[in-house]
């Protein structure tokens, strides 16, 4: 057979590829916090025709004679660029203003001792009532979050956004480990020596901080033996993801901070659906974003993006670029599949010599 039909093949399955994710893109061009894909093809083996020679005493070189034999996919890559902020005036959709994933958890749930990344599981690991399970960690850049009949701070298909519990520097922290109550941690309070705010994530200085599921109640309540406790009015998520509440005597209350990831290659993240990702080997460990509170030797958080609280991420497809690049793969489609055509004559040809 001849060698044309096989590189116009290959050259039409490359382009049918590169089209497919094209679709995808346009597809997606109003989901939230989507993020293109860009295909890239390169060359096939060769066969050689005629070995390159060396120069002698009274010959030049001659370079070899190589045949092609079409294209494959090199790669697919995703366009990590963000997409605009897009307000939305509700209160419970954030933005990431810059680099970070939200961490998502689904499974057993362990205030008492806190849940630690396992990084060779991947997931989320209770420290107690291991035989319980872990908790399964994906991350996205989604920020259409809700809230349950208790108040957990879930994503669109329900599972737990995951933070930090926080403390104004005295016994009590934002989440009761016994009951998993919130409990009143003063967002006003303020250090006597350094005027700045005394709110600190639970451990923050230290190396035992855990990643929780995060609440926005209806109730704070005073601390685990009050019944009553305080309505909650209104609640604000902050640039730095710190959820303050405002109780209904006008006291504001910190009940938690939203914890980010980043990676080395965030290319190297596996999409599974649903706006979610998952981590790969290539992709290299998590990195999480100090909470408040740290100390300035080992806070990291200013390589991390903000918080932008009543907007959500758009998609950053370009539809110019998707349907020019359309274009160009319809017509290299058209142009390999005619090489299959002109190879089919040819043949047509040679067999027609014998009559």
């Amino acid at each position: 057979m001849l060698r044309c039909m096989y590189a116009g093949i290959s050259g039409m399955k490359v382009n049918q590829t590169k089209l497919d994710v094209i679709g995808n893109n346009i597809a997606n061009v109003g989901t939230t916090s989507f993020k293109a894909s860009s295909a890239r093809f390169r060359d096939m083996l060769y066969q050689n025709t005629g070995e390159a020679t060396s120069v002698t005493a009274t010959k030049g070189g001659t370079n070899a004679k190589q045949v092609g034999l079409g294209a494959q996919v090199s790669s697919i890559n995703k366009v990590m660029g963000q997409g605009n902020a897009l307000s939305t005036g509700r209160s419970l959709d954030v933005c990431i203003d810059g680099d970070g994933y939200l961490l998502t958890g689904s499974g057993f749930v362990d205030y008492s001792g806190g849940n630690n990344i396992d990084e060779t599981t991947n997931s989320l690991t209770p420290t107690t009532g291991a035989d319980k399970g872990a908790m399964d960690i994906l991350y996205t850049r989604d920020g259409n979050l809700t809230l349950d009949s208790q108040g957990n701070l879930l994503t669109a298909d329900g599972r737990r956004v995951m933070g930090y519990a926080v403390t104004d520097g005295t016994q009590t922290t934002s989440i009761d480990p016994a009951s998993g109550k919130i409990l009143s941690v003063n967002a006003d309070a303020v250090d006597k020596t350094t005027g700045k705010s005394s709110v600190a994530v639970v451990g923050a200085n230290g190396t035992d901080t855990k990643l929780v599921p995060l609440k926005v109640p209806d109730t704070v309540y005073g601390s685990g033996s009050d019944t009553a406790g305080q309505p909650v009015k209104k609640f604000e998520i902050g640039k730095d993801g710190l959820i303050t509440v405002i109780l209904g005597d006008g006291s504001r209350a910190a009940v938690g901070q939203i914890a980010l990831a980043t990676f080395k290659n965030p290319e190297g993240l596996i999409s599974v659906g649903g706006n979610l990702l998952q981590k790969s080997a290539n992709s290299g460990p998590e990195i999480i974003r100090n909470g408040v509170g740290t100390d300035g030797t080992t806070d990291n958080s200013k390589g991390f993006g903000d918080f932008i609280q009543g907007a959500l991420e758009g998609s950053n497809v370009d539809l110019t670029e998707q349907f020019t690049d359309m274009i160009t793969a319809t017509r290299s489609f058209q142009a390999a599949s005619k090489m299959v055509t002109t190879g089919d004559e040819i043949l047509q040809t040679i067999t027609g010599l014998m009559r």
